[in-house]
């Protein structure tokens, strides 16, 4: 394989991963407010959608991913994956409890249709944990090596945060103003499309064979003791993702709450518009440091800056303290997630890359994003710092979630300085 990716591959990886994207801000952030504001305003309900979708990614993953080396293919599962999830996208713009009501006359309109947004959600989570997660995630790795990883890396960690400005920049006064189904018709579309483009731009590698064992016994391939004791590497290449992503889950789901009722800035779309836009910069150039330093040895600084940043969020107070501290930490946080993410494809075996993406998921989704809320939940809580809102007294995330982050940061570094160990005993 050789180490310069071509306009092609380039073109596939931005333009796939991008739309990806788009679908998945949808999911994590807009599925609970268009619940929320159209059909019911119980908790129940969010907290049920969240937790079956997070099951619903990680099972496909290990089905799709383990079944696209089963069949050789990537290209079949992205391209019908993308079309599927961008139908399934575009269908929730027709839930509604008038709609509900007519389906089903006998029950309670809103409860009817809460629950089918919540099957709806899985099943658009099925499409996209298939092409994504399972088939695209494969395919980076197919067609990467560990010469242009890290430089690959950088530039698919900032596309969750360009998918983030363009919706909020240029549609989200579609929500606003409750046009749901525009909203989700304009994405689905979108998605749909690219599914139809990758049919004709995206290749499967030719070295990738189909394989002949028991697809059954090998869904659970990377949860064998035997497996995890073959490599080494790649497990505590898990583990130290897994640590980094429950620190960032630890602050992530209250960030904007923060800035809201403990900061009282209210106009946080500037601040997280420069915010993103800087760290972007910052894992695009670093790509190549990556690549020249080593994944490992980069991971390190990169954990510092971070951490500085979150430090820095501890003790900040106003708009333009947050545009530094909130720049140093999350540049920190994009050049970690590339180093990281470009190591445990390093030390993915070939012949089972569609095996692990889904243990993979266990450790990059399901449990920091089990763990990390559980923990800055607990840390909110400890704290007397209240707001109202609809007549209810809630908990104010405090600045003592960054310090809770920054702690759960340090462990980070035990499997990091293992890998480190290792790499220069076999060097």
């Amino acid at each position: 394989m050789e180490d310069k990716l071509g306009a092609r591959k380039w073109l596939s990886l931005v333009l796939v991963g991008l739309f990806g994207q788009f679908a998945w801000t949808i999911e994590n952030m807009y599925f609970n407010v268009f619940l929320y504001n159209t059909i019911t305003t119980d908790p129940g309900y969010i907290a049920s959608m969240v937790g079956w979708s997070a099951a619903a990614a990680t099972v496909t993953t290990l089905l799709m991913g383990a079944l696209s080396d089963r069949l050789g293919k990537r290209k079949a599962l992205i391209s019908l994956g993308y079309i599927l999830w961008g139908l399934s996208t575009a269908a929730f713009g027709f839930i509604t409890p008038e709609n509900a009501a007519r389906l089903f006359p006998g029950a309670n309109a809103a409860a009817a249709a809460a629950t089918m947004v919540v099957i709806l959600d899985c099943v658009m989570t099925f499409f996209g944990s298939t092409a994504n997660d399972g088939a695209f995630n494969a395919y980076v790795t197919d067609v990467t090596n560990e010469k242009n990883r890290g430089r690959v890396e950088s530039v698919l960690a900032i596309l969750p945060l360009i998918s983030m400005l363009v919706i909020f920049g240029l549609f989200d006064g579609l929500t606003q103003q409750g046009r749901w189904k525009e909203f989700f018709g304009i994405f689905g579309a979108a998605v749909s499309l690219v599914g139809l483009v990758s049919v004709f731009l995206v290749k499967d590698e030719p070295g990738l064979q189909p394989r002949r064992d028991s697809y059954f016994k090998n869904l659970l391939y990377g949860l064998r003791p035997s497996v995890v004791r073959a490599n080494p590497d790649l497990y505590l290449s898990f583990a130290a993702f897994c640590l980094f992503s429950v620190a960032v889950q630890v602050f992530f789901p209250y960030l904007i709450i923060y800035i809201q009722n403990y900061l009282g800035i209210s106009d946080y779309a500037i601040i997280l518009g420069v915010v993103l836009i800087a760290a972007s910069v910052v894992s695009v150039v670093s790509g190549r440091f990556i690549d020249k330093m080593g994944k490992l040895r980069f991971t390190l600084p990169a954990a510092l800056i971070m951490l500085a940043g979150l430090v820095g969020m501890y003790f900040v107070r106003s708009g333009p303290g947050v545009m530094i501290a909130g720049t140093v930490m999350m540049s920190g946080y994009m050049m970690m997630t590339a180093a990281l993410s470009a190591n445990i494809r390093d030390w993915t075996p070939e012949g089972k890359i569609g095996h692990f993406q889904g243990i993979r998921m266990i450790f990059a989704v399901l449990l920091p994003m089990i763990i990390g809320p559980a923990i800055g939940a607990a840390v909110i809580r400890g704290s007397d710092s209240t707001y109202i809102e609809l007549g209810q007294v809630k908990s104010v995330p405090t600045p003592s979630i960054y310090l809770a982050a920054a702690m759960v940061l340090l462990l980070t570094a035990l499997p990091v300085i293992l890998l480190r160990r290792r790499e220069e005993k076999q060097k």
